[in-house]
């Protein structure tokens, strides 16, 4: 099996001009917790950010400046000053072996799967994989 076995096509992207407050937002809206972020100019992948990135920076904004000021900090807060740029990326043909080496000796929840012009095609979760394991113990029924 491979990357595209398993992977979520299209997944809800970021702009790298939106704020910490529009992910957040979108996080909340799209029920999602990964957001790959794309170059506004050139639509290709430029980083990762996570439910887990995005909380630990409001956290930081609330413990810094307060609850009267988070709501600001939010909207004032650009992506790229709190996204991930050194996600590692998957290709659709990536065999799921190596993948799921990678995500347990990384403890990562998810990784971009782009192509060769670098644009986002999909998605691989940890709940991916969970699905996966699902479809083979019911098919061992």
């Amino acid at each position: 099996m491979k990357v595209s076995d398993i992977m979520t096509p299209n997944p809800v992207c970021i702009s790298d001009e939106a704020s910490l407050k529009d992910a957040h937002q979108l996080m909340q809206s799209r029920n999602v917790r990964h957001l790959p972020v794309i170059s506004e100019n050139t639509g290709e992948f430029i980083g990762m950010l996570t439910h887990k990135k995005m909380i630990a920076s409001v956290l930081t904004m609330l413990n810094k400046y307060g609850q009267g000021a988070l709501d600001r900090k939010e909207r004032y807060t650009p992506i790229a000053d709190v996204m991930e740029t050194q996600a590692q990326k998957l290709a659709l043909d990536e065999p799921l072996t190596v993948v799921v080496q990678y995500f347990i000796d990384n403890k990562l929840g998810c990784l971009p799967v782009i192509d060769a012009q670098n644009k986002v095609l999909g998605i691989v979760t940890s709940s991916d994989f969970v699905k996966l394991c699902q479809r083979l113990l019911l098919t061992q029924k």
